[in-house]
Formats: C-alpha cells, sequence, structure tokens
C-alpha cells in the first residue's frame, strides 16, 4: 500500500472512529479545523470528506457536512501497521509516567514538542495520543500545540463514583451467575493468592498493588462482557493509579486496607457468597470514594509550588 494511500485510510479510520464515539459532532467543524485537529492537510480532510460521501455516512448540505448515519466495523479500511503507531504505545507508558512521578501536575501547561523530544517520538504521535486522551476531560487544548493538565474537581469525582459503583455492582452479579466451569473462578483464586503474597511485602513493596487491582477490576468488568465497561476501567486507572491530583502520603496504609478490602470480596466470591461478595464490594468502593475525597481536599489545602 503506498505511504499516501495508507495515510489516508489511517486518518479515514480516524474519522470513522470519531463519529462512532461521537468526539465528532453533526455538522463538522470546518475543513480547516480538521485538519489541525488531525494534524493533516486540508486536501487529505477532503478526500476523507468525500469518501465518506460516498459511503452516506456523511452528506454535503450547503457549506456542512452533516453525519446521516453511525459507521460501523465494515466501513473501516485496512492500513498498514507502521513506526506511528509502535511509537503510540511507547508514548503513552511515558506520558502516563511522567504523571505517576508528578512530573506532571494540575494546572502544568506543556508542549507537543517538548514531549516529544523528552519521548523520543515524532510530533504526530504526541498530537493523536493527547486527543485521543482528551476524551477523560483530564487535559485541555489551549492553543495549536499547547496542553494544559487539568484540575480534578471533586464533583468530577464525585460523578466518577456514581458510574464505578453502577458498573462494578452490576458486573459482580454478572460474575456469581457465571457457569461452574468458566475460567473465571480460577482466575478469582489465583487472584487471591497474588494478594496474599503482595500483603507480605506491602511495606517495601506497597507501590506494586496498583497493578494488582487493575487485575482485580478487570477480572470483575469482564464478567458484564461489554467493551464500553472497559472504557470505564481506562479512566479509573488512569485518575487513581497515576496519583492525578492525589496527596500520596498515605499510600501505604490506603493500598494496605485495599489489599484487605479485596481478600475479603474474592473470598466471598470463591465462596460463591453473593450477598457477602456484593456487601463488601460496596464497602470497597466507599472507602475508595473517601480517601479520594479526603485526598483532593488536602491537595486543594496545601497547592504544588
Amino acid at each position: 500500500m503506498a505511504r499516501t494511500q495508507n495515510l489516508r485510510h489511517k486518518v479515514i479510520n480516524q474519522f470513522i472512529d470519531a463519529i462512532r464515539h461521537q468526539y465528532i459532532c453533526s455538522p463538522l467543524p470546518s475543513q480547516s479545523v480538521l485538519a489541525e485537529m488531525y494534524n493533516v492537510s486540508r486536501t487529505t480532510v477532503r478526500h476523507v470528506l468525500t469518501y465518506l460521501t460516498r459511503q452516506k455516512i456523511l452528506e454535503n448540505i450547503g457549506n456542512d457536512y452533516v453525519i446521516i448515519r453511525k459507521p460501523n466495523d465494515e466501513d473501516l479500511l485496512d492500513t498498514i501497521v507502521d513506526l506511528p503507531d509502535i511509537q503510540l504505545n511507547e508514548f503513552e507508558s511515558f506520558f502516563y509516567k511522567l504523571i505517576q512521578q508528578k512530573e506532571l501536575k494540575p494546572g502544568d501547561n506543556f508542549t507537543e514538542l517538548q514531549l516529544a523530544h523528552r519521548a523520543n517520538v515524532s510530533p504526530v504521535v504526541v498530537r493523536e495520543f493527547l486527543l485521543q486522551f482528551s476524551q477523560y476531560n483530564l487535559i485541555e487544548n489551549l492553543r495549536r500545540g499547547l496542553w494544559s493538565l487539568k484540575t480534578f474537581e471533586q464533583d468530577h469525582a464525585e460523578k466518577l463514583f456514581e458510574l464505578r459503583e453502577l458498573l462494578e455492582t452490576y458486573a459482580l452479579t454478572r460474575f456469581m451467575n457465571l457457569p461452574a466451569n468458566d475460567k473465571r473462578w480460577v482466575q478469582a483464586k489465583e487472584l487471591l493468592f497474588q494478594h496474599r503474597e503482595l500483603r507480605e511485602t506491602i511495606v517495601d513493596n506497597y507501590r506494586a498493588f496498583s497493578d494488582l487491582d487493575r487485575k482485580f477490576h478487570t477480572l470483575l468488568l469482564s464478567a458484564a462482557e461489554n467493551p464500553f465497561f472497559d472504557q470505564s476501567l481506562n479512566m479509573v486507572t488512569i485518575i487513581f493509579h497515576f496519583h492525578y491530583q492525589w496527596d500520596d502520603s498515605d499510600l501505604r496504609e490506603r493500598n494496605a486496607l485495599a489489599i484487605e478490602e479485596h481478600m475479603t470480596i474474592l473470598s466471598a466470591i470463591v465462596s460463591h457468597n453473593d450477598l457477602q461478595a456484593m456487601n463488601e464490594l460496596r464497602n470497597h468502593l466507599y472507602t475508595a470514594k473517601q480517601s479520594m475525597k479526603r485526598s483532593l481536599q488536602t491537595s486543594i489545602a496545601q497547592p504544588s509550588k
């Protein structure tokens, strides 16, 4: 596949994905705005709009392009996975590490070129990642190439926990009704054992809990068998385990408590005790909610210098 054709196919797929997830609304922004959003020429944008019009996804009405149907997987085009795609995964890990180590803090401004230079990747890769990451409403595009890490507000935290409780309690109900031969029952037992192992070394190894926590919630949410639940897990992971705006002075104590709560939930699950599992999960979510509220209040009272 020629380089230009592959680029166009990738941009078409990005547009299709954006329309499917409602990142782009109808009518579409102007061609110049779309070109800036995707860091491509207006010629490429016109080609994409023409293609999507032929596929009857868009319709040209006057000076606007409006969405007339929701695209599906069959509308996606084949592309070659090239270096930028590999770099995108590498930059994702790099960006999360900056937040985890608090090299990027709420209120900090940063440019795409700065991050590209530090991560040794293309600026195109940085922009593509930041555009995707912006769906979490944790960063803001101030102007071309300049971004800001936003402050995580108390109200945002409350809404996040409402969503988390709805999803996870539903998923637990589904989990407890899995067939007896489902492999996730064995995985729950293995995860309980891993928690017991980490508990023995929690004093020195407390930061390792974030990986274990992700395994726990991933396993739980997998019972829902709903890809949108996975997206919610990504948001929770970003906020909670990269310590976004958190005061982590008591992180060891928080993680030690969370391990005990996880073990109580897992023990109830493997014992097929539905009521106890649900009660312990709600208790765990309430503890996490109160912990985050205290951390947010601390960060407000003691802003970073």
